[in-house]
């Protein structure tokens, strides 16, 4: 790494990883067949989340035009809405619907994630250009081309994730959504490597978030809408690029002043691999629970015990719970809970659930489940500890694992056996088996929201490869409109 002086007003190279990203998202081609495969079930099960979104209230309200009125005839269609926005407030929209409940893929490293998170900016923008191309005659997006984009932003986001731990210096993962979504929103409305790199250099400059409503005692909705708000600001860089706004190309290195020394303890950043579809390939699905993906094998663990404790709630002396150091840092909680987004981000409430009714649905996080005094009784007996096997495997790079283990004791000085699942049906290891189910995922959220018609031309063209990656977006989203 250099660093420019500081004193001086020549203008140094832009810093190599911006370059590095302009360069990728311009000049690389996706040829792994199964990183496209993935990619479009990762869209379909992106949308299914939204749609799921649309059964809360505090979801709902944040989808509309910022300010009342201000729509946009034409504009991005925002799924299960009749809504017609701009592209920035689009990407909000659409972002905020993925993400609201903790259903969305996954990525786990360094730094934790939703890749999918970028569908907010991707689409928002390639729906926005898609319309606009109709009306002045010009061709528009196919769902391949969202695909792409998919696949990179992937890439970029869980790239930088490997080796970057943004969480260990406070800065929320929403960072890299907006890193991610930023280069690639900026290509897609016709920026060149120039104006990428400018772009990126704006989104460093913004700093990050920091994490704290993701953490007691501070946990609240924020965490919900916080990747929308990111695929909003990489829109309004994308934007400010393309017409002409000038990058600042030592954001990251420069002494003092850049994103290095003031948020990053001084150090570059440290790359596992160069940029290539590895992501999208090795990408977590959340299938079986809406549940933070630390949790998802503890979940697992717990739905196995079900049948040996739910009628001996009461008997229960000791609940063991080992899970990797990620786990323990993000959701081991204790005391009160305060709301839904407290509860999906415990690990101890997202255990105790399934011990007691054998599910973990969105709706066990509401206040009225979670009155139940079984659920904070069972959490006072339990027992978090890190396993360092669960840890090592955890970053080794050919497993990516997320083990978890649940073991009851109970006061007559019998047990269960101690329950362990190294990783979760969404990890592909498991995609034969995983893939049949997130379908069934993704049908049952559109059945819960949109028309029977709507749902059975969308699970046809879900089954047509070829056809659904040759649709105009535009179309594509139109299928989803309420």
């Amino acid at each position: 790494m250099s660093h420019h002086d500081t004193r001086s007003a020549v203008r140094p190279d832009p810093d190599q990883a911006m370059v590095d990203i302009a360069d990728y998202v311009v000049d690389y081609r996706i040829e792994s067949q199964e990183a496209y495969d993935t990619a479009r079930y990762m869209l379909l099960d992106s949308l299914a989340c939204a749609m799921l979104a649309m059964k809360f209230p505090d979801c709902v309200k944040h989808l509309g035009p910022v300010v009342p009125g201000a729509t946009l005839q034409g504009g991005v269609r925002v799924p299960g809405t009749s809504h017609e926005l701009d592209p920035v407030q689009g990407a909000f929209a659409i972002g905020t619907q993925i993400r609201w409940l903790d259903f969305n893929d996954t990525w786990l490293a360094a730094e934790w994630g939703h890749p999918s998170d970028n569908l907010g900016a991707i689409l928002s923008v390639a729906d926005y250009l898609s319309r606009k191309a109709n009306r002045e005659g010009g061709k528009p997006l196919t769902v391949r081309d969202v695909l792409t984009a998919a696949i990179k932003a992937h890439e970029i986001q869980g790239g930088y994730a490997l080796l970057n731990s943004f969480n260990r210096v406070g800065l929320d993962h929403v960072i890299l959504v907006r890193l991610a979504s930023t280069a690639l929103a900026t290509q897609m409305l016709g920026g060149g490597k120039e104006q990428i790199v400018n772009a990126v250099s704006h989104s460093w400059i913004d700093n990050g978030v920091l994490r704290t409503y993701r953490h007691a005692p501070n946990t609240g909705p924020r965490k919900s809408w916080a990747a929308g708000d990111a695929c909003r600001r990489a829109v309004i860089h994308a934007l400010n690029a393309v017409n002409g706004e000038v990058g600042y190309p030592s954001a990251l290195s420069v002494r003092t002043w850049g994103f290095y020394d003031i948020a990053f303890q001084g150090k570059p950043f440290q790359f596992e691999r160069p940029f290539g579809s590895y992501v999208m390939e090795n990408v977590l699905f959340k299938i079986s629970f809406p549940a933070e993906f630390h949790a998802q094998t503890a979940v697992e663990c717990a739905m196995l015990l079900h049948p040996q404790v739910k009628d001996r709630i009461g008997e229960i002396e000791r609940i063991l719970l080992e899970t990797q150091e990620a786990g323990i840092r993000i959701i081991d909680k204790t005391g009160p809970l305060a709301n839904y987004a407290d509860r999906d981000h415990c690990l101890q409430y997202m255990v105790a659930v399934p011990l007691i009714f054998g599910r973990l649905t969105a709706d066990d996080y509401r206040d009225g489940v979670a009155a139940d005094p079984r659920i904070d009784a069972l959490r006072g007996l339990m027992e978090v500890k890190e396993n360092p096997q669960f840890t090592q495997d955890y970053f080794d790079p050919d497993k990516r694992y997320i083990g978890n283990s649940v073991q009851v004791l109970f006061k007559d000085g019998t047990s269960t056996d101690r329950i362990s699942v190294d990783f979760p049906i969404g990890h592909r290891k498991r995609r034969a088996e995983g893939i049949p189910m997130l379908m069934a995922k993704c049908e049952a959220a559109l059945r819960a929201h949109l028309s029977a018609g709507q749902v059975d031309r969308i699970i046809a063209l879900a089954a047509d490869p070829s056809r659904l990656e040759a649709l105009p977006i535009d179309m594509f989203m139109n299928m989803y409109s309420a």
